[in-house]
């Protein structure tokens, strides 16, 4: 009984010590220099989608729920907006070569296509960023024309990675 009371004050202790312990928000004002508006025309209802489902994971500018300020979960957070930003950060999108630009911009149609994004621990939460049939292919759609875009622009070739050779 003693060695159970004994680890349950450590872990009350650790979880009060944890709290004084933030990771740096990911917080931007303004529109960002790299963002893909200003490299191609995003129209509103875009934005509108992007600003609801999309940007809290895939921009520098996070809304962050209440829950953010309690640790462990601010670090989770974290981890999950930095992993987002990793893989598709529309706020950057302009630095990115053409060839990665069309590439993420396959992958973003594909993963919508697949019901793969919002991800459904984000949509659990944030009911509001369930995308509709109708959102879904306004996104599809302008990906797509994008694409266009940049194929009447570059070399298709330039734009289209090339298979890894496999080794056995």
């Amino acid at each position: 009984m003693k060695y159970v009371k004994k680890v349950l004050i450590g872990v009350v202790i650790v979880l009060v010590v944890i709290q004084f312990f933030h990771p740096e928000k990911n917080v931007a004002t303004g529109v960002q220099a790299n963002s893909i508006a200003a490299v191609f025309t995003t129209p509103e209802e875009v934005q509108i989608i992007f600003a609801t489902s999309c940007n809290d994971c895939h921009s520098n500018n996070t809304t962050y729920p209440w829950y953010n300020n309690i640790q462990p979960v601010a670090w989770w957070l974290n981890h999950h907006v930095n992993e987002g930003k990793e893989k598709l950060n529309f706020d950057e999108f302009a630095s990115y070569s053409p060839r990665r630009q069309y590439h993420k911009l396959e992958e973003a149609e594909e993963m919508l296509n697949e019901n793969e994004m919002p991800l459904s621990s984000y949509t659990f939460i944030h009911r509001d960023a369930v995308l509709s049939a109708q959102q879904k292919q306004v996104l599809v759609d302008w990906t797509k024309n994008i694409r266009k875009e940049m194929e009447a622009t570059y070399p298709k070739d330039s734009l289209i990675r090339k298979p890894q050779n496999l080794k056995p």
